[in-house]
């Protein structure tokens, strides 16, 4: 088992050079790139950006753990957008794997399209408001929109069978894979070997579902996990100890089921993380992670290091 870290709590926004050097020099054994839209895709990872990313990457001896983007449009009902969000995830798999990295992947879509502080409220609302609910309207045909997002997702995952790469699915509140039992049925759905689960405890505990027994239910299907803590009601990125999940318990359950891939720490909610502008979720807003956040990130690995120890993981 290695640590590494995501990118964008670091650099939210491109250019992600730095980023990796700031990683590496922390320690850790890996990092994450993202690509926020189909701008990025297209104008920030060209050919020679690439290539300048991989001789980065190869001279600090960091290794490419994900390449992470998310179309938004494949639960969509309307064809022409999912055949547009099916091009976007090609276009992402035809960068992540020219970095090399061995795994491409997305956050899990809510059905129909539909979006964080749009239709849906962001969970981290929900202690703030006296009714929260979403703005959904009657008569849609959800059989057929989840018959639709599985047919995209099979395209999804061919793509990256093709290209020699892993796809990852991300859990999410609220989503078609909001929580494990939504994991199970849309990889039961999709059926490729191609098909993984970036798993995030933080995302799945505030819908109900203990990390370690998540685990156990996803056993294989991991291939990746993202790492942060939460008070259990919302999905903020909090330090792991700082919140209620049972950290030893879900490392515990990563060593009975053989899970011995990256560990990569996001801290998207502590003082000094880097975020975009005022869209972005969160209530900190820096272009580039402060010293705090440095020390926050650090202080995370340690504690995990610990409880690896405690488990009898082996951590390179």
């Amino acid at each position: 088992m290695k640590f590494g870290a995501s990118s964008w709590p670091f650099q939210w926004e491109p250019p992600y050079q730095d980023a990796i050097r700031r990683v590496a020099g922390l320690g850790f054994k890996a990092i994450e790139l993202i690509a926020w839209n189909k701008e990025f895709l297209h104008h920030y990872y060209t050919p020679a950006t690439i290539a300048e990313l991989k001789s980065v990457l190869n001279g600090e001896g960091i290794a490419l753990s994900q390449f992470v983007s998310t179309p938004h449009d494949l639960s969509s009902a309307d064809a022409d957008k999912r055949e547009a969000a099916v091009a976007h995830w090609q276009r992402t798999v035809e960068v992540g794997a020219a970095l090399g990295s061995p795994l491409i992947n997305m956050v899990s879509l809510h059905p129909f399209g539909m979006r964080d502080a749009v239709e849906i409220p962001r969970i981290t609302t929900k202690p703030l408001v006296q009714k929260y609910a979403a703005n959904v309207p009657r008569g849609l045909d959800w059989d057929q929109n989840f018959r639709d997002y599985v047919a995209a997702m099979k395209r999804c995952a061919a793509a990256c069978e093709r290209a020699g790469v892993l796809m990852t699915v991300e859990p999410h509140p609220g989503r078609y894979l909001g929580n494990t039992a939504g994991a199970l049925r849309l990889l039961e759905h999709v059926g490729s070997k191609a098909m993984g689960v970036n798993f995030d405890p933080s995302h799945t505990f505030p819908m109900g579902d203990f990390p370690n027994i998540s685990v156990y239910q996803l056993g294989k299907h991991i291939k990746h996990c993202h790492v942060s803590d939460n008070d259990g009601v919302t999905n903020v990125h909090w330090r792991p100890g700082m919140g209620k999940i049972d950290w030893l318990a879900m490392f515990h359950a990563l060593k009975d089921v053989g899970y011995d891939g990256v560990i990569s720490i996001e801290l998207e909610d502590v003082p000094g993380v880097s975020r975009g502008g005022s869209s972005a979720p969160g209530v900190y807003r820096n272009k580039t992670a402060t010293d705090e956040f440095v020390a926050e990130t650090v202080a995370a690995m340690h504690y995990l290091k610990d409880i690896c120890k405690q488990a009898g993981i082996t951590v390179e």
